[in-house]
């Protein structure tokens, strides 16, 4: 039975990470909602209409059109097969509003917590320093550059840290993680369709367990 992938985790997790694997070894779609949203700023069609005089007047986007918008995505033909949501659904009400896609498709729901320990997430978020010029990403803790505070490939850009990869900001960014995804998790736990994958250590084991847990 083909699948529905939702990949569940926190900021610096590294599910995107698994995802891209995910589609560029296994041929599995990755549908974004971020992604969506933001091709929708530039399309003209009658729900991109409709996502964009919302976004315009600053008001949230519902879970009912959310949905819609999942809903078209995924009817295309690279979505016949499995494909991976990252970054949907984002609470139980969606994940059962994606019941009736799986239903109507005849696909299978799983989900995939990409779990880290608390203290290894504030190293990979608080460490992240990227190169101005190229994009590349280091971490102080687990990946520094050759030379301190600068890109290897461009020695005189000088590395950048993100004002909000302090402490404090990350510290509330994963305390609102934990609130708002609880209630999701225990939604796929209760139905036995919620896989947990220790993520903390290599990409490439913890990408191989997805796999055969697949």
């Amino acid at each position: 039975m083909h699948k529905i992938i939702v990949l569940i985790g926190p900021p610096g997790a590294g599910k995107g990470t698994q995802a891209r694997l995910l589609q560029e070894r296994r041929g599995l779609p990755q549908i974004s909602t971020g992604d969506l949203f933001r091709e929708m700023r530039n399309s003209d069609s009658p729900l991109a209409k409709e996502v964009q005089a919302i976004m315009a007047s600053g008001k949230l986007i519902s879970d009912e059109l959310t949905f819609e918008v999942v809903k078209d995505r995924t009817s295309r033909e690279d979505c016949s097969g499995s494909f991976i949501l990252d970054g949907y659904p984002r609470t139980s009400v969606q994940a059962r509003q994606l019941e009736e896609l799986s239903s109507e498709t005849g696909k299978q729901v799983i989900a995939i917590e990409v779990s880290v320990p608390r203290e290894e997430l504030m190293k990979r978020l608080t460490g992240r320093r990227s190169c101005p010029e190229c994009g590349e990403i280091y971490n102080v803790y687990s990946r520094p550059p050759k030379n301190e505070g600068v890109c290897d490939m461009h020695p005189d850009a000088q590395l950048t840290h993100r004002a909000d990869d302090n402490e404090e900001s990350v510290g509330a960014r994963l305390a609102t993680y934990d609130e708002l995804t609880k209630p999701l998790l225990d939604y796929y736990s209760e139905s036995g369709r919620l896989l947990s994958i220790d993520a903390s250590g290599d990409v490439e084991e913890i990408f191989g367990e997805i796999v055969s847990k697949l």
